[in-house]
């Protein structure tokens, strides 16, 4: 009886480990017929250990991503942060926090975050997480928790595309003299530098800046600003393409919504506002290349409805990300591993 008990242990074993690893377990197709972006995938059976399945099919996983530049994991029944964590570390080894920010967010649980705690009614363009830094993560992750009522789409743009389509003089232009961002904090609007830098000691905001090629100056009343130049167009880290990696249309004033755009300007001088973004030798950016540029992240822009317990993983150089507006509660969760990072243009 003990025998053939150990020897039924065994076989469940067998089938256990059958069920959480192998590309078979799993359907891939791109999710629109006519794009790359994004590749789907599905389990072929409701059994499926989603963590133990990406565990084993790192090379897999990495492959695809390199070539679609973005993953959308639907079916997977992941259904909570923990969950979630679980699923990015048998992907990524490095799991990151989130430093030098730009956008409120909250944390949940060890390296996850919600996204971009920003006024539903808005949208958010489409950019690079943490393009304007040294460094930054080469995988962003997305997991709805909660879908919108309608809308809250998550934007996405292949940003070889974007580059590709872009006209020589724009491109030879930003390839010569980078750009450059300004940011203020402490004016009222934006996030506070204590919170951008999580101190409140500014030798460390300095040591931080001064390692990482960001001007520094320290306004009247505790306010804050920091100039940096950054290149434009990156070559990716892993296959050595060249792509459009910055927030120079991000962080433009231009670039808005423009009730929060107009009023900024009414209440502010230009180089006090949040962000703005100039070519690298600090000469404006003209309407018109603003406009070019813009016009090429929307040619490139696919969306797709959220389903709950979808997670999408994206290249971060090789795929930007947005948020369109919504309505109804939305909870999406954001993970960031893998920092890589050059030294600044200037």
């Amino acid at each position: 009886m003990e025998h053939e008990r150990l020897g039924l242990e065994k076989l469940r074993a067998v089938k256990r480990r059958a069920v959480t690893a192998g590309q078979g377990l799993v359907t891939a197709r791109p999710l629109f017929p006519d794009r790359a972006l994004p590749l789907l995938i599905e389990p072929s059976i409701s059994a499926l250990d989603p963590v133990a399945w990406a565990a084993h099919n790192r090379q897999f996983i990495e492959a695809s991503l390199r070539q679609h530049g973005g993953i959308l994991f639907r079916n997977f029944n992941l259904k909570t942060s923990e969950h979630f964590a679980q699923f990015m570390a048998a992907i990524a080894n490095e799991l990151l926090d989130y430093n030098e920010r730009s956008s409120p967010r909250t944390q949940v649980a060890d390296h996850v975050y919600t996204s971009t705690d920003y006024p539903a009614a808005y949208s958010i363009f489409v950019h690079n997480e943490n393009s304007y830094q040294q460094h930054w993560p080469m995988k962003i992750f997305f997991f709805c928790e909660t879908p919108a009522q309608s809308g809250g789409e998550t934007p996405i743009a292949d940003c070889r595309r974007v580059y590709a389509g872009l006209p020589a003089t724009i491109k030879d232009r930003f390839k010569a003299n980078g750009w450059m961002y300004v940011r203020n904090f402490g004016d009222g609007f934006g996030l506070p530098w204590r919170t951008v830098f999580q101190t409140d000691d500014r030798a460390v905001v300095e040591d931080h800046c001064r390692r990482n090629g960001i001007d520094v100056k320290w306004k009247s009343d505790d306010r804050l600003r920091l100039r940096a130049v950054r290149r434009a167009v990156h070559k990716h880290a892993y296959s050595g393409e060249e792509v459009w990696f910055n927030h120079a249309t991000f962080f433009h004033i231009s670039t808005m919504e423009p009730a929060i755009r107009d009023a900024l300007l009414a209440e502010l001088a230009e180089d006090d506002l949040p962000t703005n973004s100039y070519y690298g030798d600090g000469s404006p950016i003209e309407p018109e290349i603003l406009d070019q540029l813009r016009q090429r992240y929307h040619a490139e822009t696919v969306s797709f409805p959220w389903q709950r317990g979808d997670t999408l993983l994206l290249d971060n150089m090789l795929v930007a990300h947005g948020r369109a507006p919504y309505n109804g509660p939305r909870k999406i969760l954001v993970g960031m591993a893998q920092q890589f990072g050059e030294t600044p243009a200037n």
